[in-house]
């Protein structure tokens, strides 16, 4: 059994130094005939912004450019939406610990529970903000969740309509924020990834 995993190993290593060989000769400048291997062994610095923030999709390409308004715009409204999340979680965490509510146990709960789910488009805000891939199924997710949320405020009538229509509003606008073939570029979404 160990000489499996010491053949795997072995393997491994030669796999690992292939690749490396291949990365220095990627990275050796093409006008300067042959490349120093000191200057091959240094990482280029698109390279070291993709190691240090973890941005490189599948391909190893980093983001490049100015963020478009409208990425901006989706980032600043899924976050908008998990600071009103995260009041009305501590809101309801109080209320349940201070005031009398008829199931102290479930207002407590309650107010944990959204104070979780205020993470959900705060992570995915700051996802948006920084470009990150992975940032659109959160985003999206939270405002599909939104929708359904804005549905039942309206058919509850009275103050709540104009909270639910906001809700929606917010949910629809930041949803084409989203899809928008400017958007999924500046994420590095191609249209087979989409």
């Amino acid at each position: 059994m160990s000489s499996r995993k010491s053949a795997t190993a072995k393997s491994a290593k030669k796999a690992q130094s292939a690749q490396r060989a291949t990365a220095r000769k990627a990275t050796a400048r093409p006008d300067a005939g042959t490349a120093k291997p000191t200057d091959a062994a240094k990482p280029t610095d698109a390279a070291k912004a993709a190691d240090a923030t973890g941005a490189a999709d599948a391909t190893g390409a980093v983001p490049t450019g100015p963020r478009p308004a409208r990425l901006t715009a989706a980032a600043v409204l899924a976050a908008a939406e998990g600071v009103v999340l995260l009041g009305f979680g501590v809101y309801v965490l109080i209320m349940g610990l201070t005031g009398n509510p008829e199931s102290p146990q479930q207002a407590e709960m309650l107010g944990v529970t959204v104070l979780a789910l205020a993470l959900l488009p705060l992570l995915a805000a700051r996802g948006l903000w920084l470009r990150r891939r992975w940032s659109r199924g959160p985003a999206t997710i939270t405002q599909l969740m939104a929708l359904p949320v804005a549905w039942t405020l309206v058919q509850n009538g009275g103050g709540l309509i104009a909270a639910g229509v906001a809700i929606a509003l917010a949910a629809l606008a930041v949803l084409a924020l989203l899809i928008n073939p400017t958007a999924t570029e500046a994420l590095g979404i191609g249209p087979r990834d989409a």
